[in-house]
């Protein structure tokens, strides 16, 4: 694998991971913007803009967009989260060229009013969707106690009200500001020809013009609080606990994966024994998440009412238990293992490997192989995970119940 990188004179840089054994080639369009980005009077408008990038452009129609990802085959979407907002697609080699045409072109929408009315019903009945799952639920919620008064805190899809508030011109002074070249990476990994990749996307975008684009990265404060939402239409009580983690630009992030996997993999870790195999729990796990200059831990346990009160309890004793005394070698090397395979398995695909590729550039600006960082995770010490447990405390949690208990 090759990589290489090149910018264009407004500001949009463009970099590539080039396989020429790949069977396919992958392309993304990483934009620094999400729900933290937003004011209240605009919430949701993140997730919403990434919808109206698929109604049209002034050289196609919404059914233009559609039709072609769908002539060439392409594996496409778009997703939107707190950070991030990133249009992807992958093909066979021979479609680079026209992958390429269609993602830039649609990155500068019509947005067109008509359009922007259909599909405020489109994100409405989304909203509704999302408020019928428990686990969405429990993420929203937790994340705006943990975050409170934090741009971090601020819903990704928005309310009911704020987007039936939001005008088609709101969105498109956020899209001005947020959508500005320099705040964009385009990322290719896979088969491609990266010459041609250059001179298609500077044909397409170098026409851009830059803003200046910031974003507020104060520290979130200390949020340790415990509560519940009541809901006598949930029979099971969801839980979520979340605590602080390091940033997605700190070293310690490899020692935090490992935390996570061996306290709340799947299958095999703490909480699993402790939780899942007895049947006190139907599911419990933890993850870590790095963000732009903070990060968190995140633990979901789901149980019968009956015994939610002493899943948490269970659940806070191994945190405990873990802080105080960190892994055994066995649990150091079984987890890094399952994050190298995981990885590896993942990366074998050129999809697989954008948006690993794309986030350590939007993050670190860096590019780092695969091997190299898993050469970084098998170098991580059982005491370097020990004091990352302890020095972040993972006990510190943010603990919130959604179901018919009044309290846990």
């Amino acid at each position: 694998m090759e990589f290489a990188e090149a910018q264009l004179n407004n500001g949009l840089r463009i970099i590539a991971e080039v396989n020429d054994d790949a069977a396919s080639m992958a392309a993304g369009f990483f934009v620094r913007t999400g729900g933290r980005d937003e004011t209240p009077e605009i919430a949701g408008v993140s997730h919403f803009l990434e919808h109206m990038m698929f109604k049209g452009t002034q050289r196609r129609s919404p059914l233009d967009v559609n039709r072609e990802f769908d002539e060439m085959g392409a594996n496409y979407n778009a997703f939107t989260s707190e950070e991030n907002t990133v249009y992807y697609g992958a093909v066979l080699p021979e479609f680079q060229t026209r992958l390429l045409d269609l993602l830039c072109d649609i990155l500068r929408p019509a947005l067109r009013q008509e359009d922007f009315d259909m599909e405020k019903n489109v994100i409405q009945e989304e909203i509704a969707l999302y408020q019928d799952r428990p686990h969405y639920r429990v993420y929203e919620a937790l994340m705006n106690r943990h975050f409170a008064g934090h741009p971090l805190g601020n819903s990704v899809l928005g309310s009911t009200e704020s987007i039936a508030q939001l005008r088609r011109d709101d969105m498109q002074r956020y899209f001005d500001r947020r959508y500005s070249p320099g705040n964009v990476t385009v990322v290719g990994v896979g088969n491609l020809d990266f010459e041609a990749f250059v001179d298609k996307v500077g044909q397409m975008c170098s026409q851009w013009q830059p803003y200046d684009t910031t974003r507020e990265l104060t520290q979130p404060g200390d949020s340790r609080r415990q509560a519940t939402i009541a809901d006598g239409k949930v029979t099971r009580e969801h839980i979520g606990m979340m605590s602080p983690g390091p940033a997605a630009q700190d070293e310690a992030r490899y020692a935090a994966e490992l935390a996570a996997a061996i306290v709340g993999d799947q299958t095999g870790s703490r909480f699993y024994y402790a939780l899942v195999e007895p049947a006190i729990a139907d599911e419990a796990h933890l993850t870590y998440t790095p963000l732009d200059g903070t990060g968190a831990f995140l633990a979901f346990v789901s149980a019968d009412t009956d015994r939610a009160p002493e899943a948490v309890r269970i659940a806070r004793a191994e945190l405990e238990r873990f802080v105080e005394n960190g892994p055994t070698d066995a649990e150091l090397q079984a987890a890094k293992n399952k994050i190298a395979s995981y990885a590896t398995l993942k990366g074998e695909l050129p999809m697989g490997r954008l948006t690993a590729v794309g986030f350590d550039w939007v993050y670190r600006h860096k590019y780092v192989p695969m091997p190299e960082q898993i050469d970084t995770l098998f170098a991580v010490t059982k005491q370097e995970v020990h004091e990352l447990a302890r020095s972040y405390d993972m006990t510190a949690t943010t603990v919130l119940g959604l179901g018919p208990l009044e309290s846990l």
